[in-house]
């Protein structure tokens, strides 16, 4: 029997812990108690996870898949559009919820099943895995949910490297990549995200318009200072500058209301959550482990690097949340069930598949 090495819990914990806080002040309704609602739901999915261990999910794994994209077609055809998007699903009475969330995690399990000592040795190796990734990221990406269709990229992309990918191939993607932005990518953005993309460079060119929340984050970021001017005293965030504030804008909050101090004890938090998750992957001698917690690590960290680059400047807006502190219900759920997914595969390491 493996002893639990309890750490990622502890952080993934005071994370939320950390976020409720941030977002009981950013909120401007009933946001927070929703929250709460979800934490409660997400509780209740990792007790499952935790029950049924990581042979039985496994198992679940090609079922799973293909309901995630059953779901993103349900959604194109019968979505509700919110923010531009076509991304939510509502099922009779119960709450509207992201398909491309669950997707993310089905797509993890998916891409571990598929490379699991499958060395790749030439471009027939990455057939399996591209054909995994691609469905979810189009469907996503026509909604159109460009952060969404970026993360599940970020998880592809993450495997592969992880299973071992020749230089001169990740050369080839590259300027793969470097053509189907511009002549694929490009055209089938909303007109919207387009803007965004454009106003990145130079946000002040258009200060009312597309340029707005990136300057506002900043005056938000940098008035802050090193203590903060108080929890719910931001004049920035509590004035209404800051649009999203609750969601996709929720670290100048943090940073105005708590300070440079407080930003540098949420960065060295997810910091500790990556290097348990590091930690975690190195520590288990089977591929597919390493792999499915490879992809919760890509899953989160790409969401916080890019979150935090938007509302500094560094990179353009996406419309992607902060893991664990932005107000979401399925963003939550998704977030603390591949946690404990790579905590269950972690305990389970010595379990045979």
């Amino acid at each position: 029997m493996v002893r639990s090495d309890y750490s990622l819990p502890l952080a993934a914990l005071l994370l939320l812990g950390f976020g409720l806080l941030v977002l009981h002040s950013a909120a401007p309704g009933n946001e927070f108690l929703r929250q709460l609602v979800f934490v409660g739901v997400a509780a209740v999915a990792s007790a499952v996870v935790l029950f049924l261990g990581k042979s039985r999910i496994v198992r679940f794994t090609p079922h799973l898949y293909a309901l995630s994209l059953v779901l993103l077609v349900l959604t194109r055809l019968f979505g509700t559009t919110v923010n531009g998007a076509k991304s939510w699903l509502y099922i009779g009475p119960l709450p509207g919820f992201q398909p491309s969330e669950l997707a993310k995690i089905a797509l993890i399990l998916a891409l571990a099943v598929a490379l699991h000592e499958r060395p790749i040795r030439n471009l027939k190796g990455y057939l399996r895995p591209v054909l995994l990734t691609l469905p979810p990221m189009a469907l996503v990406l026509t909604e159109p949910d460009l952060g969404g269709a970026l993360v599940i990229a970020a998880i592809g992309a993450a495997a592969l490297l992880l299973r071992g990918v020749p230089w001169k191939h990740v050369a080839v993607a590259a300027a793969l990549a470097a053509v189907a932005l511009p002549t694929v990518v490009w055209p089938n953005l909303a007109p919207h995200q387009q803007t965004r993309l454009v106003s990145f460079m130079n946000p002040a060119a258009d200060p009312q318009g597309a340029g707005y929340q990136v300057i506002q984050s900043t005056i938000a970021i940098g008035s802050g200072g090193l203590l903060g001017k108080g929890w719910g005293e931001g004049t920035q965030s509590q004035l209404g500058f800051i649009p999203f504030r609750h969601t996709d804008f929720i670290f100048p909050v943090l940073a105005e209301e708590g300070g440079f101090l407080a930003a540098l004890l949420l960065l060295g938090l997810y910091a500790l959550l990556f290097w348990r998750l590091v930690a975690m992957a190195h520590e288990c001698h089977q591929e597919r482990d390493q792999l499915i917690i490879g992809g919760v690590l890509a899953l989160i960290g790409f969401q916080v690097v890019v979150n935090i680059g938007v509302t500094l400047g560094l990179a353009p807006v996406t419309g992607i949340t902060l893991p664990l502190v932005s107000y979401g219900g399925t963003s939550l759920l998704v977030t603390l069930t591949a946690l404990t997914l790579a905590f269950t595969v972690h305990r389970d390491r010595n379990t045979q598949w």
